[in-house]
Order: structure tokens, then C-alpha cells, then sequence
């Protein structure tokens, strides 16, 4: 496999603490290249994660034994959509190390290769006790993904209630466990609540769900309007309100009558509110 270049934005001391300690048996030159392809793999990953992927495979192509860099191949092959791969190297990875942080993205790259019931088999499993809440939550959301593959919805709802209406400030993984709520919701076909909790979602989603679009969606019966289309719609009102302004004052100055000023619309496009707006001081639980 051909060794992608090194990225000069993926600097060596960006590397994690603990990873870097890990390194520190290698040759220095080897431990800097080793460092900088695990950086350009996470500066990649979102955006381009085959080419995350190659940095990852070029590290474990020269320490192959490295715990640390097993998983990030594992990591970037998720990302990729290369789930066998995935398994091959989180697996590895949890052999060397012993920890059992990656039980997520083994349950969710098991469900990537169309085996659900293997995915749920993971909840089972003595380490998922240890995971921080984070790991947790992205746990349940992966088993309940695989309860609706399995044609299970009820099951699906019951795994995620309990943290999806705790009370309390919104978590990190709100969003994501919201979602995955409404998701659940719509499968047993329970609309109305589902449309709540994509709403919730969406008032504290940064845009890593399109959550706000499925609330719409429910409410309304289509897709939600593209912000072009928005644009495009408002300019039209505003050319349509400036002609039916010209015709009144005309009419006006005809008749002798003082124009009256135009109501204020109370949105760009009537009845085009979203879904953000409309619950978002109201959402289930909250």
C-alpha cells in the first residue's frame, strides 16, 4: 500500500498524552512519523475517512503491536463504512489493552454488516458495566438501532426511555439519544411524541442531526424547505407585497382615502414555522 503524504497541519504534539507515552520505545524519527499519520487520521476522519483510514493502515504497517494503533485503524475503518475490517482491528486492539471502550462501534459495525442479533449480544457483555456514561449512551442507541432492525420497536422505545427522559441539563449526547428516541417512537407508530423529541433534539442539535427537518416532516406531511427555497419564497413576497402596496395606494389616491400601513407578517412564509420554534421551550420531559 502506497504511504499517503503527511499533511503539514498533522503535527506530532497534537497527538494525545498518553498515546505519545506509548511511543516512546520507538527510534524518535519513527515515533514523530508514527504520531503525525494518528493526528492526520483524526484531523480526516469526519471529513475524508478513506483517507483517514490510509493514515491509520501507514502507522500499522510499521508498528503493527501498538494497541493505540490498531484502534484508530479500527476507528477510521468504521468511518470508511469498512466494517469486517473494523471488528478485525477494535478487536485487536481490545486484546492488547483489555479495555472495552470500542463496545459501541463493534455492536454498530456488526449491525453494518446486517447481523442485529449479534449487535445485541454485545449488551451482554461484562465490560459494558465499565463504560462511562458517554460510551453508555451511544451503547443503548446502537442495541436499540438493532432492536428495530430486528423488527423489535417496542423493545427499541423501552431500551432508551429511561435516559432519554431523565431529568436534568441537556448531556453532550442528547442530541444523538434524542434522536434515536423519536427514531424508535416513529417505529411503533407514535407520531405526535416522535415529533417532539426531533424537535427537542433539534433546539440542542449543532447541526449533527437532521433533526429538525424530521420534526417537519411530521407536522407537516413534506420536507422541509431548502434555505434557498426559503430565500427565493420571502423574495417573492416581498416583490407581491410591494405590487399589492402600489395597487392600494393608487386605489387610495383615486378615491381620496389615506393609505393604511401593511400588517407585519409574523413569519417570512405563513405557515412555514419551525419546528425549533414551535417546542422548543416545550420539549417531552424537559
Amino acid at each position: 500500500m502506497q504511504t499517503p503524504p503527511l499533511p503539514e497541519e498533522a503535527r506530532a504534539d497534537m497527538l494525545d498524552h498518553d498515546v505519545r507515552r506509548s511511543l516512546r520505545g520507538l527510534p524518535a524519527n519513527l515515533a514523530d512519523t508514527i504520531a503525525r499519520h494518528l493526528v492526520a487520521t483524526a484531523l480526516l476522519l469526519d471529513d475524508d475517512p478513506v483517507a483517514a483510514l490510509a493514515h491509520a493502515r501507514a502507522a500499522a504497517d510499521r508498528v503493527p503491536r501498538l494497541p493505540a494503533v490498531r484502534e484508530a485503524v479500527g476507528i477510521a475503518a468504521y468511518h470508511a463504512g469498512e466494517y469486517a475490517a473494523a471488528l478485525v482491528e477494535l478487536r485487536a486492539a481490545r486484546r492488547m489493552d483489555g479495555s472495552g471502550h470500542n463496545l459501541p462501534l463493534m455492536a454498530d459495525s456488526e449491525r453494518g454488516l446486517g447481523r442485529p442479533e449479534r449487535a445485541v449480544a454485545y449488551l451482554r457483555d461484562p465490560q459494558v458495566d465499565e463504560l462511562d456514561p458517554a460510551a453508555r449512551a451511544e451503547m443503548l442507541i446502537v442495541i436499540s438501532g438493532a432492536r428495530r432492525d430486528l423488527d423489535q420497536p417496542e423493545a427499541a422505545v423501552v431500551l432508551l426511555r429511561d435516559l432519554a427522559t431523565a431529568k436534568g441539563a441537556p448531556a453532550p449526547w442528547a442530541p444523538r439519544l434524542w434522536y434515536a428516541y423519536a427514531e424508535a417512537l416513529l417505529a411503533v407508530g407514535r407520531r405526535e411524541e416522535a415529533a417532539r423529541w426531533f424537535t427537542s433534539a433539534a433546539a440542542v442539535d449543532d447541526g449533527e442531526t437532521d433533526a429538525a427537518a424530521r420534526a417537519y416532516e411530521i407536522t407537516t406531511g413534506r420536507p422541509m424547505p431548502e434555505p434557498e427555497d426559503l430565500d427565493s419564497a420571502a423574495d417573492a413576497d416581498d416583490v407581491d407585497s410591494e405590487r399589492e402596496a402600489d395597487s392600494d395606494s393608487a386605489e387610495s389616491a383615486e378615491s381620496g382615502e389615506a393609505a393604511q400601513p401593511a400588517e407585519v407578517a409574523s413569519s417570512a412564509v405563513p405557515g412555514t414555522q419551525t419546528p425549533e420554534h414551535s417546542a422548543k421551550d416545550a420539549g417531552p420531559g424537559h
